[in-house]
């Protein structure tokens, strides 16, 4: 597995560049999974649904199976959050990870930047950002620049540039 995060600024569009480089990514005949941090309090459960009556009960894990998918809740109630290293190590092997925030950790990421934000580029203080996808050209030193629509080019950056799963694993830490 070969991994590589893309980092940005909440509102940047680094949800819908992963929604253009996975299919492009699989086209190319790569398998492809995804790791995106949550800021805020999500859920993918709701009352009424049996999953929700096991979890709100007390139970520390719920799988919810079915012939097209199954799904692994893991209640936390008041364990520290998975770090990154935890969290690679549940998946399933595949050609590459793509992971979306976690812009502290030292894996190399693509800055995802929308210039309409008004937020500055983190690349200049981030030496782990090896290119820089954005919405109007910007003279980036060093670094290769797309615009945020090049699936194809921030694809080809992608496999370029992710690093094996055992190279990030041992520089994050336990």
């Amino acid at each position: 597995m070969r991994v590589i995060g893309l980092a940005g600024w909440s509102g940047a569009g680094k949800t819908t560049l992963i929604s253009r480089l996975i299919p492009e990514l699989t086209r190319r005949g790569y398998s492809v999974s995804t790791i995106k941090h949550a800021h805020h309090k999500f859920d993918v459960d709701y009352p009424g649904k049996d999953s929700y009556v096991h979890r709100t009960s007390g139970a520390r894990e719920v799988l919810v199976a079915s012939g097209e998918r199954f799904a692994l809740m893991h209640e936390l109630r008041g364990a520290p959050e998975p770090d990154l290293k935890h969290l690679l190590g549940l998946l399933s092997p595949v050609d590459f990870v793509l992971v979306e925030g976690y812009k502290p950790e030292p894996l190399v990421k693509i800055e995802v930047h929308r210039t309409e934000n008004g937020k500055a580029f983190i690349y200049p203080d981030d030496p782990t950002v090896i290119g820089v996808a954005t919405d109007a050209p910007h003279e980036v030193s060093g670094l290769p620049t797309f615009h945020l629509e090049d699936a194809v080019k921030i694809a080809d950056c992608v496999e370029a540039h992710a690093i094996p799963v055992d190279r990030l694993m041992s520089s994050l830490s336990s």
